[in-house]
């Protein structure tokens, strides 16, 4: 896949190596971002060379906020919600330890599930997104696909261009890989945790220059601005 590759005033065209249906993202970003960044500005992190709105202060910041702070207080807020099935099933997964006793073939974890209370509350002050339902939002972020089934059908029949999540596992509670899907291909996430993958699924926006799914443009602003502080003009200098 060719892609454009933005860095400050810099820009170039490059192709993205794919084996098997999978583009080698690690690869793709030490070899093409090394000549965009002077030296002084490189570090181990990947997502500080592919971007230069994430240093190491605020490439970090989901997981290092989420649990001590956010969490808490999304979950506090999606209380105060009209309940429903899928909103309180959320809640009871995302207030109980590892290892509770939950429906765990059709229940994300912890980490998953308060995320996903994202999706229910309203954001104030972020632009009105299309109106979906919440379960069809959700499904528009991340996708369960069991282990067992193939993942190139799962590419074949899945429409749509924007990047989500693929998380691939036996059940929902217990995910072995997360694959970022975009343009009916995948990248590898290297996290094996919810949190982590969300962060990586979120960055990779700016590394590809893309702009967010509609109907999820409430909870990318409110990572981006209250979790990443990144306000909306330096998104718009980037």
């Amino acid at each position: 896949m060719l892609v454009q590759v933005k860095y400050n005033q810099l820009q170039k065209y490059v192709k993205l190596d794919e084996v098997g249906g999978q583009y080698d993202f690690l690869q793709f970003n030490d070899k093409e971002f090394s000549d965009l960044s002077p030296a002084s500005e490189m570090s181990d992190s990947r997502w500080t060379k592919t971007s230069p709105l994430f240093g190491d202060d605020t490439s970090s910041m989901l997981l290092q906020k989420w649990d001590v702070f956010f969490k808490l207080n999304v979950i506090k807020e999606a209380k105060r919600l009209t309940s429903t099935p899928e909103l309180r099933r959320l809640v009871q997964s995302a207030e109980s330890p590892p290892g509770s006793d939950l429906n765990e073939a059709t229940t994300y974890d912890q980490e998953m599930a308060s995320l996903l209370l994202l999706i229910h509350p309203p954001s104030p002050g972020v632009p009105k997104s299309p109106k979906i339902s919440a379960s069809d939002a959700v499904e528009r972020l991340v996708i369960f696909h069991k282990s067992c089934c193939s993942l190139e059908e799962h590419l074949r029949n899945h429409e749509g261009q924007q990047p989500y999540l693929l998380a691939v596992g036996r059940q929902k509670s217990k995910i072995d890989n997360f694959y970022i899907a975009m343009d009916k291909h995948l990248i590898p996430c290297q996290a094996n945790r919810s949190l982590g993958a969300f962060d990586e699924l979120f960055k990779v926006h700016f590394v590809f220059n893309l702009s967010y799914d509609a109907p999820l443009v409430n909870f990318y602003t409110f990572l981006q601005t209250k979790v990443y502080n990144i306000d909306v003009e330096k998104m718009k200098a980037y």
